[in-house]
């Protein structure tokens, strides 16, 4: 019972701190880091110990569906450069500074236990990069790298740091005894998620209720990792894989329904993630440091500075001097664009949940796990801080140029569907009901005629007044309710035709 208290209890409080987050313009992970921390120090707080085997799947395989169902396969082609130089180079060689650092400063900590530091600490996280750039917009290409550098840098640094934990348990390490089956796990994860991704929506293809639609999204996202945990293949590339090819096919056959709640559901159990992983990490530093004497504890720090500051120089040594090669830059802007887009990248390098749950996924038995987790959440804990409370600042001092790529091809293709229904109303029956839609949809088209890039309005000449017109039968149905003339089942059947009729109107500009 001790334990669900606190949960609600550190829900609630997540819930604020995102609050306050947002109003600062910050990267709520870094709040969340923060309160973590505090509530290591509150008297009654539970020690709760996750089990390391379970910590990658809970925490990162619903969090990397998510975000591969939202990465953009075209536009990863299109900057596949400077993606793969960040997702592997950047990785590698963060993880071997890491590891160097770490080396001289703790001289008795294995290597491979070095290497594994280096591989926690070596991915950025790019949930806490696209919180700030909510309220501080990057240029669209800018935004993609960072996506796709998140996507495919959490492979790079787990399959270092597979390699690393297994020889710093077992003691020894040889690469001709792993390297066959190191290779042909990889190439069988990138074969197997997207032929599991073609196979899952043809077998959900008919499953229009969205609980059981949904239910099934995590069930695949579970079971997939464990399952390629199991056989010895990667379960970021075969959750990944599968989820940007399940992201290609499930728009058509996927109920409107269901997609709207599944998105709802899945942006909770990413938040409700988020916050458990900070929580957990954060209540084990006062452990850590009761279990650290007073010289150790001078090591710790000594060493979580030295890392955190190698983290951040590492990047920055990396994405500079070959900024403009790297295809940062931002077309026909100049060299001065070119860059300001590579500070912009180098310091959108904030940790977050992949570091948060390596970390906690290290063995018990695992050489200086105590100095490893302690370095860990403090590089955490500092990028969120430093890197993102200035991002924000940094990007409007920067004015990068952007030409709006989404708001082009969103304003043209909005016309090509404009002009699809326009065809389809012309090939029906008249009646005053087509003769209206026609009216809508021949005007917004001349709009879209008459725009120099042949872009639609993005609200349609009858939305404002359908909107509204909602709106006053809503207030009348409430008034009737409240009344007793009509019950709640009524009320609650007329609600959602309402909630529907309200969405069939294209959103607003300021919504």
């Amino acid at each position: 019972m001790l334990i669900f208290e606190w949960t609600v209890a550190v829900l609630f409080g997540a819930v604020i701190l995102t609050a306050l987050a947002r109003r600062l313009g910050a990267p709520y992970p870094a709040f969340l880091a923060l309160g973590g921390i505090c509530l290591a120090f509150v008297p009654g707080v539970p020690n709760v110990r996750l089990d390391p085997e379970l910590a990658l799947a809970l925490f990162l395989a619903p969090v990397l569906l998510d975000a591969g169902f939202d990465a953009s396969l075209r536009d990863l082609r299109a900057s596949w450069q400077p993606v793969f130089g960040l997702a592997v180079g950047a990785v590698v060689v963060t993880t071997l500074a890491v590891a160097t650092v770490a080396r001289i400063i703790v001289p008795d900590m294995p290597l491979s236990a070095c290497i594994a530091l280096g591989a926690i600490v070596a991915p950025p996280d790019a949930v806490a990069a696209l919180a700030v750039l909510r309220h501080a917009p990057m240029p669209h290409r800018l935004a993609t790298i960072l996506r796709g550098e998140s996507l495919l840098n959490d492979a790079a640094s787990l399959l270092l740091y597979r390699l690393a934990v297994g020889a710093a348990v077992a003691g020894s390490f040889h690469a001709w005894e792993v390297a066959p089956g190191f290779a042909l796990g990889v190439a069988g994860s990138v074969v197997a998620g997207p032929l599991l991704g073609i196979a899952f929506v043809a077998a959900t293809r008919r499953i229009t209720d969205p609980p059981t639609a949904i239910v099934l999204q995590f069930v695949a996202a579970f079971g997939l990792w464990l399952a390629a945990e199991r056989v010895e293949m990667s379960g970021v590339l075969v959750v990944v894989t599968f989820a940007m090819m399940v992201a290609r096919r499930a728009p058509g056959v996927t109920a409107p329904r269901a997609r709207i709640v599944s998105y709802a559901v899945w942006d909770t159990a990413v938040f409700v993630i988020n916050v458990l992983a900070f929580v957990l990490i954060g209540i084990q530093i006062d452990p850590i440091l009761a279990r650290l004497n007073g010289t150790d504890q001078w090591q710790a720090i000594i060493l979580a500075t030295a890392v955190f500051a190698t983290v951040i120089v590492s990047r920055i040594v990396w994405v500079l001097p070959t900024s403009g090669l790297r295809g940062f830059g931002l077309g026909r802007h100049g060299d001065r664009s070119r860059l300001g887009a590579g500070v912009a990248v180098a310091w959108a390098g904030m940790r977050g949940i992949v570091t948060v749950a390596t970390a906690l996924a290290l063995p018990e038995q695992f050489p200086h796990r105590d100095l490893v987790v302690f370095t860990a959440f403090f590089t955490v804990l500092g990028s969120l801080i430093l890197q993102g409370l200035t991002l924000s600042p940094l990007l409007r001092l920067l004015k990068l140029p952007d030409d709006d790529p989404v708001g082009q091809e969103a304003g043209r293709a909005r016309a090509a569907a404009y002009g699809a229904a326009l065809e389809s109303l012309e090939a029906g029956e008249a009646c005053a009901a087509t003769d209206a839609l026609r009216a809508e949809f021949r005007s917004a088209l001349s709009e879209a005629e008459a725009h120099e890039e042949g872009r639609a309005p993005e609200s349609l000449p009858a939305d404002a007044a359908r909107r509204a017109s909602i709106l006053a039968a809503r207030t009348k149905v409430l008034d009737m309710r409240r009344r007793g003339e009509i019950g709640d089942d009524a009320y609650f059947l007329l609600e959602e035709e309402f909630d529907w009729a309200e969405l069939s109107a294209t959103p607003r500009g300021d919504a």
